[in-house]
């Protein structure tokens, strides 16, 4: 892609009472979201299509949400979705630093991230229509429904039938990211800049994003990486992180039969290293020692 259209330029032009708005490069596989210059200074564009409306919507009033409650987010500078457009768009800060995931675990930056999805779900939260009850991570996709049409193997089967007749404890419920994973976090050195990518938060248990990230960590370093996570996480929140097993299960039953789309997006955040049979093998590994726990 070339970049944002003319129209939605001068959009941004208009927020940031600005002249020339030039676009440097996209930033998720040459695309949006877009990293732009204007006015002596960075910002971040999401350029949507009219279908992705009430995405927008959650990442509009996650971005509130986290900026009233301190959560590391980027700055809401601006947003429209209206006729003068016609693309839904959001506009925000640029925050320093960097998502490429790096080769070797770090404890401490494994803690962080822990730590700050405990600092989030201080946040007690009732479901709302732009911020909706969420169960799983990558909600909006289908996990199930790929099983189903693409087939799924042994593992994943057992793991669908032994949770489906599950319920985890009742938790208060939290705001939570919903998408929670080292692609969706920004570094600055050793320290946790900020979240981005509001688009599948809402009302949760903790579990949905302290799996996804312990999820996220084994297949990038390896299982014993989900402890540090999860000791981060207990630390901030100053008690035991409930039916750990459980939510482990679920959030690797939301990533592709086959991983799909993964290893291209984990690629594209600096490890092509991870390809697709070493990340299934770790998925599988994480999954295992999950339901090990659960029976």
């Amino acid at each position: 892609m070339s970049g944002p259209d003319a129209v939605v330029l001068r959009w941004v032009a208009g927020v940031l009472a600005c002249g020339a708005v030039t676009v440097v490069r996209g930033l998720r596989e040459g695309g949006s979201p877009w990293l732009l210059e204007a006015g002596g200074r960075e910002v971040v564009l999401r350029v949507g299509q009219p279908g992705d409306a009430p995405s927008f919507a959650t990442e509009i009033a996650a971005l509130s949400l986290a900026a009233g409650a301190g959560v590391p987010a980027p700055s809401l500078l601006g947003h429209d979705s209206g006729p003068a457009v016609g693309l839904p768009v959001v506009l925000t800060e640029r925050l320093p630093g960097t998502s490429r995931i790096p080769r070797q675990p770090d404890q401490l930056r494994l803690r962080a991230l822990g730590a700050v999805a405990a600092q989030l779900h201080s946040v007690l939260l009732n479901p709302s229509a732009k911020l909706p009850e969420r169960d799983r991570p990558i909600s909006g996709e289908d996990f199930a429904g790929m099983r189903q049409r693409e087939g799924a193997s042994r593992l994943l089967r057992e793991a669908d039938a032994l949770i489906a007749g599950m319920q985890p404890a009742a938790e208060r419920t939290v705001f939570v990211h919903g998408d929670l994973w080292h692609g969706n976090t920004l570094w600055a050195g050793d320290s946790l800049s900020g979240l981005v990518d509001w688009d599948c938060a809402g009302a949760g248990a903790p579990g949905v994003d302290l799996g996804s990230l312990r999820c996220d960590a084994a297949l990038c370093f390896g299982t014993a990486a989900a402890a540090e996570v999860l000791r981060g996480w207990e630390e901030e929140a100053g008690w035991p992180a409930a039916d750990v097993a459980y939510w482990d299960t679920v959030a690797a039953l939301a990533t592709p039969p086959d991983l799909g789309w993964f290893p291209a997006a984990i690629a594209d955040q600096g490890r092509p290293d991870l390809d697709r049979a070493l990340l299934l093998e770790r998925r599988d590994s994480f999954l295992r020692e999950a339901l090990a726990h659960l029976a």
